[in-house]
C-alpha cells in the first residue's frame, strides 16, 4: 500500500521554530513527528511514502539520508510553486494508479487505518475521509453524513450552537485512483475546499469514516507542547519513545543521560541519550533533549528542550520550548509559551513571556 504525506507547508505559526526547521521534522517526545507518522503508516501495511514538498525540501533528504525509513521507500516531490492540498497530492500522485492513504504531515493520531480502509471497501468508495469528534466545531471544517457516513455536504467553520455536527475533517484520506483524475495538474487546488465538495455531487463517491480515538493538529504552540504532554502520559502508546527506561514511575531516560542524585525528576519527564541534568536542577511535566542541559538550580517545568539546548544556572523555564543548540542565561526565564529558536540566546537575568526569540536576536526585557 502507498501512503503521500503533505509536508509542504511552512508552520508560520510555530516559529522560530520553523525558521529552519520543517514542522514535521519537529520533534515530539525526543522523535521528529514525521517518524512517528511513518511508523505508524509502516505499522497498518504502508510500504511506499511520497513526500508532498515545497518549504525546506533538502531538510527531509538529509533527515532522512536517502530513500528508506525502515521497510518504507520513501520518494520526493517537491513543488516548483505552491499547489495547494489537492494540487500537492495529483502532483505527488503522477505514476500511480492505485488506492492511496493520503496525511496532513502535522496531524497525531491513534486512528486504526485498517478499519478504516475496509469500511471504504465495503461502501465502493471512490474517497474516504476520516472524521474526529471535537468538543467546539467552530474552529474546524464539519462534515455532515448519512446514517451509512456518505458525506452530504462540508461546513466551514460554523458557529458553535448552529454547527449540524462536531464531526470535523481530520486529514487523513483513503482515494482510489480516479479522484486524481479530478483534480487539474500544476494548479492550486483545495481538497477540503473544492474537490471534495464537488463529489458529493455523484451519489455513493464520498463517504466518512468515524473514529472518537486519539486526534490532534500540533500546529500551534499550545498543541505542540500538548503533543508532548499526551505522549508523556501514554495516550500513544507505553513508551514515550521505544528506547526509553523507566527510572522510576513516570521518568524516562534514553541512553547515557547524566542525572544527578541531587536533581528533582517530577513526572512524567523524559530525559533524552547524552543530556545532563545537575545537582539542585528541577524537570517537572517536561522533555529535555538529547545532550541538552539543565543546570544547577535551573528549573523546567511542562516545557520541552530540542537537541543541546542549554538551560544555565538558575533559569526558570515553564510552559516554553527551547529550540535546538539555543542557551537559556543564568537566571534568566521563559514563560507563557515562549518559543526560542534553534540556535538563539536568551540573555542573562532577562525574562521573556509568550514571547518569540530567534536566533537573530538577542533578549534583554523584564
Amino acid at each position: 500500500m502507498k501512503a503521500i504525506v503533505l509536508v509542504g507547508g511552512e508552520g508560520t505559526r510555530l516559529r522560530p521554530l520553523t525558521t529552519s526547521t520543517p514542522k514535521p521534522l519537529l520533534p515530539i517526545a525526543n522523535i521528529a513527528f514525521l517518524e512517528r507518522q511513518l511508523a505508524w503508516l509502516g505499522s497498518h501495511g504502508v510500504t511506499e511514502v511520497v513526500l508532498s514538498m515545497g518549504y525546506l525540501p533538502d531538510a527531509f533528504r538529509e533527515h532522512f539520508r536517502g530513500d528508506r525509513f525502515g521497510d518504507i521507500t520513501l520518494r520526493y516531490a517537491v513543488e516548483e510553486k505552491p499547489l495547494g492540498t489537492a494540487g500537492g497530492i495529483r502532483f505527488a500522485a503522477e505514476g500511480i494508479n492505485e488506492r492511496v492513504i493520503v496525511c496532513n504531515g502535522d496531524v497525531l493520531t491513534a486512528l486504526d487505518l485498517g478499519a478504516m480502509v475496509r469500511f471504504h471497501e465495503e461502501r465502493g468508495a471512490q474517497a474516504s475521509i476520516y472524521l474526529c469528534r471535537v468538543e467546539d466545531p467552530s474552529m474546524f471544517g464539519v462534515v455532515p453524513t448519512r446514517d451509512d457516513g456518505e458525506v452530504v455536504g462540508f461546513i466551514e467553520k460554523p458557529p458553535r450552537d448552529q454547527a449540524p455536527t462536531n464531526w470535523i475533517n481530520a486529514g487523513t484520506y483513503v482515494l482510489e485512483p480516479e479522484v486524481f483524475d479530478r483534480i487539474p495538474t500544476r494548479v492550486n487546488v483545495s481538497i477540503e475546499r473544492e474537490t471534495f465538495p464537488r463529489m458529493v455531487e455523484t451519489r455513493g463517491a464520498l463517504y466518512a469514516y468515524e473514529y472518537d480515538g486519539y486526534w490532534l493538529d500540533m500546529g500551534t504552540p499550545e498543541k505542540y507542547l500538548q503533543a508532548h504532554a499526551d505522549v508523556l502520559r501514554g495516550d500513544l502508546g507505553a513508551l514515550p519513545t521505544p528506547d526509553a527506561r523507566e527510572l522510576s514511575p513516570g521518568v524516562w531516560v534514553q541512553g547515557d543521560a547524566d542525572i544527578s542524585q541531587d536533581a528533582l525528576l517530577d513526572a512524567p519527564v523524559l530525559v533524552g541519550r547524552g543530556a545532563c541534568i545537575e545537582a539542585g536542577a528541577s524537570v517537572s511535566g517536561s522533555v529535555v533533549g538529547e545532550h541538552g542541559v539543565v543546570a544547577e538550580g535551573a528549573g523546567v517545568r511542562r516545557s520541552v528542550l530540542h537537541s543541546d539546548a542549554v538551560i544555565e544556572r538558575d533559569a526558570e523555564i515553564s510552559d516554553s520550548v527551547v529550540g535546538a543548540g539555543a542557551r537559556v542565561g543564568a537566571g534568566a526565564g521563559c514563560s507563557d509559551i515562549t518559543l526560542v529558536g534553534a540556535g538563539a540566546i536568551v540573555t542573562a537575568g532577562s525574562h521573556v513571556s509568550a514571547g518569540r526569540v530567534s536566533a537573530a536576536e538577542s533578549t534583554n526585557q523584564r
